[in-house]
């Protein structure tokens, strides 16, 4: 009788070990979901801040040219109905700087950085880089880098114009909500 309390008992241990282990699996199984679920948001989080370092390098280009050329600094207004980059043709004549400068600045902004071996496409920049120089008057230049960002945020200000309205794509991105946008004034003084 004895053995026989004993033999019962280890059968009940070993399908609660079976159950154990079973729990075990789908509790492991439930947080590699949630590793690859953060993996794939640090993926999309690594690709935004490239993007705007990307950004801020084009915006300090634009300004740094445009305050070493002062004396034309109202030849580089694009506006935004016509901005330089992705989709557009960039200006081949490099006879002036002004022209050289407009051509490398959206040259850089569609990617021309880098690009795939054995082919002409560019892949040094970010997705949809537009770039926009205004005259806010006085002096004043606004310049402007837009581009596609990975997933819907809040939009930028209604007073940035550039590459409004050009990057609501699909379900997620509508109302400028994929846009991003670095902005900066240069200032040219006038000396007298």
């Amino acid at each position: 009788m004895v053995n026989t309390q004993i033999s019962s008992a280890m059968s009940i241990q070993r399908g609660a070990t079976m159950i154990e282990v079973l729990v075990t699996i789908v509790i492991l199984a439930f947080g590699l979901l949630g590793l690859v679920g953060l993996q794939s948001r640090l993926q999309l989080s690594e690709m935004e801040a490239y993007q705007r370092a990307q950004g801020l390098i084009l915006l300090e280009d634009m300004a740094n040219r445009i305050a070493s050329n002062r004396t034309a600094a109202a030849s580089y207004v694009t506006g935004t109905a016509s901005p330089l980059g992705a989709g557009m043709t960039c200006p081949t004549t490099s006879s002036t700087t002004v022209q050289r400068d407009s051509n490398e600045w959206c040259n850089a902004l569609q990617g021309a950085g880098e690009t795939q071996t054995g082919s002409t496409v560019r892949v040094g920049a970010f997705i949809g880089g537009r770039g926009c120089v205004e005259s806010l008057g006085s002096g004043e230049y606004l310049i402007t880098v837009a581009w596609q960002g990975m997933g819907p945020i809040s939009a930028p200000p209604s007073s940035v114009a550039c590459g409004q309205n050009n990057y609501n794509t699909g379900t997620m991105c509508i109302s400028d909500r994929c846009r991003r946008v670095l902005t900066t004034i240069v200032r040219i003084a006038t000396l007298t």
